[in-house]
């Protein structure tokens, strides 16, 4: 198993954007000093969610930063712009990070961002398939032309080609069923989970991997992800705190998916939910927070119920100090990594 982290760029005291951004580069040159196999960066629009609107923006800028880490967008969302502009966008990071990139797709789930860009989102699984076969498309390297539904051009020959061929690793967000099965067809690697995604969501997640049937498809070559807030300490005495951190992501994130969002002036506020986890329950079930010998504990449980090959750590939640970030960073690459490597 391999192991990622990841950049949302959220900010719930809204710090200023330079602030914010400087900090995403100052972990990505951590990560890849303590051995980490890549970094992931997250889009989100118009809320304190996330400052990041383009991700392989900041995925080239880090690739210029960083030696060896592999860089990625954990989510490009997809239907919110054109295919052939992310194509090309894909190219180009692929050859400024020297074939270094991976990228990640996902339809979106946030109706507030949607509707500011003049989307509907139940349109979003359309969309979504549709530009994945014109992404594909445009890097078999050569003129192709398409009419679909949402898309039609003529002629048209994509430039540049990345250096990774046929194109970079593609990872798929999925959590239903549905969007499983496409991500599979392609033979794409597949992301599930998150910080509102108890332990037996993804162990049901599995056994659904494992009953699908794919003609054509070498379901053992498909790489299977899941990412969790983490937060490792030989001080106890810590957990409350970080767990009220990780819990405010948890609710901005549910209440985006779910339409109950609320942003006030651009502040995300974390909308409490019916029958929220316990403390004790979401360091039992949902996170991997605590001494090195429980974080170690807990990505075993995950890997035995998901089959996971990667773990994407999301160190940088809530509005955590920059320092307890890096000071949790470092256990986890020196007491935690190597027990799965």
């Amino acid at each position: 198993m391999d192991f990622g982290t990841f950049l949302l760029l959220q900010s719930p005291s809204a710090r200023p954007p330079v602030e914010v951004f400087a900090r995403a580069v100052r972990l990505a040159q951590t990560a890849d000093k303590l051995g980490f196999d890549s970094i992931w960066c997250a889009e989100h629009h118009f809320s304190t969610y996330g400052y990041l609107s383009r991700p392989l923006m900041l995925a080239t800028h880090i690739a210029t930063q960083t030696e060896q880490i592999r860089v990625g967008s954990a989510v490009v969302v997809l239907p919110l712009h054109h295919p052939l502009i992310v194509a090309e966008e894909i190219a180009t990071a692929d050859i400024l990070s020297g074939g270094r990139l991976d990228v990640g797709l996902g339809r979106g789930y946030q109706t507030y961002e949607f509707e500011r860009l003049g989307f509907t989102l139940g349109e979003s699984r359309e969309r979504f398939d549709e530009e994945v076969d014109i992404l594909l498309k445009a890097f078999e390297g050569k003129p192709f032309g398409h009419e679909g539904k949402y898309y039609q051009f003529g002629e048209t020959s994509v430039f540049p080609q990345p250096i990774q061929q046929p194109h970079p690793p593609f990872w798929v967000v999925g959590q239903s069923q549905e969007s499983i099965v496409a991500t599979v067809k392609r033979g794409f690697n597949v992301v599930s989970g998150g910080f509102g995604v108890p332990l037996e969501r993804l162990a049901e997640f599995r056994k659904g991997f494992d009953a699908m049937e794919v003609p054509g498809v070498d379901k053992s070559k498909i790489r299977i992800s899941t990412q969790r807030p983490v937060y490792v300490t030989h001080d106890e005495s810590e957990l409350a705190e970080i767990v009220a951190e990780a819990r405010w992501n948890m609710r901005v994130t549910l209440s985006l998916r779910q339409g109950l969002e609320r942003v006030e002036k651009g502040h995300a506020v974390a909308v409490p939910f019916e029958n929220e986890p316990s403390d004790a329950e979401l360091l039992e079930r949902y996170f991997v927070v605590g001494t090195p010998e429980t974080c170690i504990a807990r990505l075993k449980a995950l890997r035995e119920a998901m089959g996971i090959d990667h773990f994407n750590a999301s160190f940088w939640f809530g509005d955590l100090a920059e320092e307890r970030i890096l000071k949790s960073m470092e256990l986890f690459a020196k007491e935690v990594m190597p027990a799965f490597q």
